[in-house]
Order: structure tokens, then sequence, then C-alpha cells
């Protein structure tokens, strides 16, 4: 992928894909923004897992340092009723280090995924999270378009979201089954 810089003032974030150097300073810019290692572990559980998806793993560098980090894989949809399940993108999760927070850098990252995961014709990418800030990329409640996603009893009903893309169908419905590779985040 090529890199897309995105201008910050004195700042310079260049978004590119995630390369095998990266990984103990994706770590560290994971830990630092969620403040826990668990959710460190959780992106070494993905990078592990079947459900992996190399190419939408991306990183943000400012001046030769990672400063984010987003990704997305896989988690599987079933319907009701139906037996067979079909793969969803799950953006989870997004990190950027606290001292780079609300420059954009978190934005760049979530845009660029979003058109990479839109370029392959996926017809949505579904997470959980803040209402409020993932609006602004055009998620929007899960729930009201028949895709439940199992959110912790102390998150809003809300932070169960879907970004419809290009291929969107009406028809794409069901329960998201998170991939075990979440199993290290309490919640899931």
């Amino acid at each position: 992928m090529p890199e897309r810089g995105v201008d910050h003032g004195a700042d310079h974030a260049a978004i590119r894909a995630e390369q095998s150097a990266d990984v103990s300073a994706i770590a560290a810019v994971v830990e630092a923004a969620f403040g826990s290692p668990v959710e460190a572990r959780l992106v070494e559980a993905i990078r592990r897992s079947p459900e992996y998806a190399a190419e939408w793993s991306l990183v943000a560098e400012v001046d030769g340092e990672i400063v984010g980090h987003v990704m997305v894989s896989y988690a599987s949809l079933v319907e009701e009723g139906d037996a067979s399940q079909r793969r969803i993108a799950m953006l989870s999760p997004l990190a950027v280090t606290p001292d780079r927070q609300r420059m954009g850098i978190g934005s760049a990252l979530v845009r660029a995924v979003a058109q990479l995961v839109d370029e392959v014709g996926e017809p949505c990418i579904i997470l959980e999270g803040s209402p409020v800030y993932y609006r602004r990329f055009g998620f929007e409640p899960a729930a009201p378009l028949g895709i439940r996603i199992p959110i912790p009893a102390w998150a809003p009903p809300e932070a169960g979201q879907v970004m419809r893309l290009s291929a969107y169908e009406p028809a794409i419905r069901g329960q998201v089954v998170y991939p075990p590779a979440f199993d290290a985040v309490a919640g899931h």
C-alpha cells in the first residue's frame, strides 16, 4: 500500500501497511493507548488467527516513530434459523499514543482502512466503540440494520456499529460471533 500523508501542523503522519519489524512498536502503542496490555495481546492473537487480514493492518508513523495502529479482521455473522455463517469485516482495535491523540491520526487510520476494505468489495465494517467518535466516519448503530453485536453490559447498545460500504446489501443480517482471538479481551 502506498503511504498516505496527513498533515497535522508541524507533524506529518504517514499511513502505511504494518510490517513485521513494527510488531513491538505496535504493541507499545496499543498498550499505551488503552492503558493495559490486554488489547496488545488481542492484536497479537488476531495476527496468529485465520481471521487476520494482513493488508488491513495499518500504522501511522511520524518522524520514523509509530504513533498509531488500526486493524480490520474478520468475525462471523450468523443469521437466525440458518446454520451457515458469513465473514464480516470488523475494526478492532484502533490505537493512537496518548501524546498524539486529538490530532487526526486516528481519523486518518480509520478512513484509510475503510477505503481498503471497500476497495476489495466487502459490504460493511462492524465495530464496538464510541458512537460519538465513530459517527464522523459513517458508522451507525448496527441493531436497526439487523446486525446484532454482543456488547458488554457497561456499554451503551449504540456501541455496536456498522459502516455500510459500496457493496452493502440490506439482506446482511444476523448475530456477530467474535473469533476466538477475542477471548483475550474481557466482555466478549
